[in-house]
């Protein structure tokens, strides 16, 4: 929304130490939506009392319980624009179930759920959340222009709260706005009567620029004005009429609508031009191009429960004007337009209500653009092609990029901010299989959306031709007759009802891209039925197919070891029971077998007389640990390789499900799954600390799939005192990745090092993850160790 231009703006003082002589908080009703209420929304009003125009640019009204425990904060909605003299400015805050009546167009617009009995309301000169929880404490605050405690709030001004404020009843001061900082003199109790800036009250409009005029003539809403300056809609559940806009994109298949823009924009870069129309289970009949008058509810629909938003159009009635009018022109993206910034935070809380600053970030330069026509020419293929025709490019060739063509993820702090999704609005044509390092050549133009998987991407109604830059899956040279070569490879989900192909090409990998490791620790090998949920747990099926595939393709005859796991509980896919397995090379290395490891007993170090043994080999690291809780708990095993001794601990920890996405609306995002991971990888780092203790000079190999960063605090506990080295960190930094999500080159899978082994080459072997058409999603690696040559130490 903009400012009043016609207004001369001044700024009062930010204090309530003395009272407020112009803008002060007219009204507070927390009982929207409540059982009894007619009002479905929540709203603060506020007012100016002054003789000039009030520039709330900047501002904010934050909420405070009525009893503040440790764990409370303030709640922050931003303000934009102004408030006239006299008049009155409206924000809405949390929408109940209950009411009939919905709140006029709001000014600004919030989701707080104030309570309807007791709480405490700041007009705020700034959006940084405030930390006082006293009277005292925010009456010494500068930033707090006006303050109103109801209820029983203990933050409030003067001799105590104002009173009677319910479901059915508001806190308000009287018309004259006078201020003299008692809450308990200065407010009433009083019928809810919410006011905005046009004057406008409940049913005075509809809230939505109906103004009774020609069916063919625009209402006065506009789209700019749905979309407003903050991620969330100004008019958030209330129904617009016949808003303008071009026709620039329509979705037939998946979630169903189309897109306007408004060809004549405002000067705001915050607000969009653009909207999604959802049609629900109705196809759109309307074409691109069209220039169209529509009339529906707007809402904000959440992909997921921690995604953002979009805001759309629901239930439209959709009136065509003309046909074949030009489009908007397209908004470049470019290295010289996408911010270098990421996104705002907000202490790990919702940055929704935050004003967007397009120009600092590159989340909300790309929010402002939200449903608007975009561009971006001849740009790099960052992340391949995959089943539900998707694919990453970069629209900053020179940010962070890997030695093969894609973009490094190396920080929490930079994901890159030139990584965009793309999508094909014509389902006519074969979406093409792209690889990492190839490039969309020419233009590519569509609709800017947002989804759950990924966040922002451009939904293109005109693609750029592919260029095949020949990305190649690379091959591993041959250990040498003194080096082992140990291996680790996520096969996903492998199982001995997979179809003969896929057997065929993960067993390639080992043969030919990997040269045939000694050693090769296998992550996700499914038992012999894979997700039948039956209580099989055996994986002899699954393991014989997988060597015969491999001698096939030129390998040796691996022999195997594993332990079954309980039925159901390692995670995984259910009735899968996932596993790490060891095969290993009988005519170059030996396994050193001690009976008696099973799911649920765990193996320990132990100094004998012939030197230090595992008490299980094969055997598992404390299963019964409350870290391995529904997940793949760590494999042990000792080998023999020329005369020297090595074990190895072959891992999966728990993956990434249920952390917040880079892109959501909660920001910094919250990394739940660290916390098990972490305790997971304190079990390991402990394990091997305990074979340390017991020879110093132990050979030690840790890999496999830690679904965690380099950089991560699941490798920093487990490295914890220096008794493992991650080789991931031996590479050139462009090299340093795994996996690819997102369009970000990531490490999700690492072998580490016990100090005793110094003389090793180190190899991340891309074979799957830069590729549309994979075997895995993980790459393989492999170090070869000289033995012989690793000194003490």
């Amino acid at each position: 929304m903009g400012a009043a231009g016609a207004f001369a703006f001044t700024a009062l003082p930010a204090a309530h130490a003395t009272p407020s002589a112009a803008a002060v908080i007219a009204e507070v009703y927390g009982g929207g939506g409540n059982s009894g209420a007619t009002l479905t929304r929540d709203f603060v009003e506020l007012g100016n009392a002054g003789s000039t125009a009030y520039d709330l640019s900047g501002y904010s009204v934050q909420y405070l319980p009525g009893t503040p425990s440790s764990g409370s904060t303030w709640q922050v909605t931003a303000l934009t624009g102004s408030v006239a003299p006299g008049a009155r400015y409206l924000v809405g805050e949390g929408t109940g179930s209950g009411g009939t009546t919905a709140l006029p167009t709001t000014d600004a617009s919030g989701s707080i759920a104030m309570s309807a009995t007791t709480g405490t309301i700041a007009l705020v000169s700034g959006t940084t959340a405030l930390t006082c929880k006293t009277a005292a404490d925010c009456a010494a605050d500068t930033r707090i222009v006006d303050l109103t405690g109801y209820g029983t709030a203990v933050v409030r001004e003067g001799s105590g709260p104002a009173t009677g404020a319910s479901n059915t009843a508001a806190v308000a001061r009287a018309d004259s706005l006078a201020d003299t900082d008692d809450n308990a003199a200065d407010f009433t109790a009083a019928t809810p009567s919410p006011v905005n800036s046009a004057g406008q009250t409940p049913g005075s409009g509809d809230g939505g620029g109906g103004d009774g005029g020609s069916p063919t003539d625009p209402g006065t809403v506009r789209v700019h004005d749905i979309q407003g300056t903050t991620r969330l809609s100004p008019y958030s559940g209330q129904t617009v009429t016949r808003v303008p806009g071009i026709v620039t994109g329509v979705r037939s298949s998946g979630s169903l609508g189309y897109w306007i823009q408004d060809p004549t924009p405002d000067t705001d870069p915050r607000t969009s031009e653009a909207v999604f129309v959802y049609t629900g289970s109705t196809k759109p009949t309307v074409a691109v191009g069209d220039s169209v008058l529509v009339t529906g509810k707007v809402s904000e629909y959440y992909p997921s429960s921690t995604s953002q938003s979009n805001t759309e159009i629901t239930g439209p009635t959709t009136t065509v004007l003309s046909s074949g009018n030009a489009l908007p022109a397209a908004v470049t993206l470019d290295a010289t337009s996408v911010p270098d910034a990421y996104i705002p935070t907000a202490s790990g809380g919702s940055i929704e209500s935050l004003p967007l600053q397009p120009t600092v970030y590159a989340q909300d330069f790309y929010e402002s653009l939200e449903g608007m026509r975009v561009t971006f020419a001849d740009a790099r293929v960052v992340g391949a092609s995959d089943a539900y025709g998707e694919l990453w490019v970069t629209v900053k060739p020179d940010e962070n990029a890997t030695a093969r063509g894609g973009t490094l993820y190396s920080s929490y702090d930079q994901p890159n901010t030139g990584r965009i999704e793309v999508m094909s609005l014509d389902t006519t044509s074969t979406f093409p299989a792209a690889n990492v390092g190839d490039e969309l050549s020419g233009v590519t133009t569509g609709p800017l959306d947002y989804s759950t998987y990924g966040g922002y991407n451009v939904q293109a109604t005109q693609l750029g031709t592919l260029v095949d830059n020949g990305l190649k899956q690379e091959v591993t040279r041959k250990q040498k007759k003194d080096e082992l070569a140990v291996a680790t490879y996520n096969v996903e989900n492998l199982d001995a009802l997979d179809t003969q192909e896929k057997f065929d090409r993960l067993a390639e990998g080992v043969a030919v891209n990997l040269n045939s490791p000694d050693i090769v620790a296998l992550e996700e090998i499914q038992d012999d039925n894979g997700a039948t949920n039956d209580g099989t747990v055996t994986a002899e099926g699954t393991l014989k197919r997988f060597t015969d595939a491999v001698r096939a393709a030129g390998g040796p005859v691996y022999k195997w070891r594993y332990i079954s796991p309980t039925n159901d509980a390692d995670g995984g896919e259910p009735g899968g029971n996932i596993r790490q397995v060891f095969l290993f090379n009988p005519k170059r290395v030996s396994f050193t077998d001690h009976k008696g490891g099973d799911a649920t007993t765990a193996t320990s170090v132990v100094k004998t007389r012939h030197g230090v043994e595992l008490t299980y080999s094969p055997g598992r690291i404390d299963p019964t640990n409350a870290a391995w809780e529904d997940s793949r708990k760590p494999l042990v095993g000792e080998f023999t390789f020329q005369g020297e001794q090595v074990f190895v601990v072959a891992n999966h920890f728990i993956s990434k499900g249920g952390d917040q996405p880079i892109h959501g609306r909660y920001q910094p995002p919250a990394r739940s799954s660290e916390t098990q991971r972490a305790a997971q990888a304190a079990e390991v780092n402990t394990f091997v600390k305990s074979l340390l203790a017991a020879d110093r000079n132990a050979k030690a190999i840790v890999l496999g799939d830690l679904n965690d960063y380099e950089f991560s605090q699941t490798v920093t506990t487990l490295t914890a005192d220096k008794v493992l080295k991650p080789l991931i960190t031996t590479l050139p930094a462009a090299e340093r990745y795994t996996y690819v999500y997102d369009g970000n080159s990531q490490t999700l899978d690492h072998i580490l090092t016990s100090p005793a082994v110094t003389s090793f080459n180190y190899d991340v072997v891309h074979i799957n993850a830069e590729f549309a058409d994979q075997a895995s999603d993980h790459d393989p690696q492999i170090v070869r160790i000289d033995v012989s040559k690793c000194g003490r130490h």
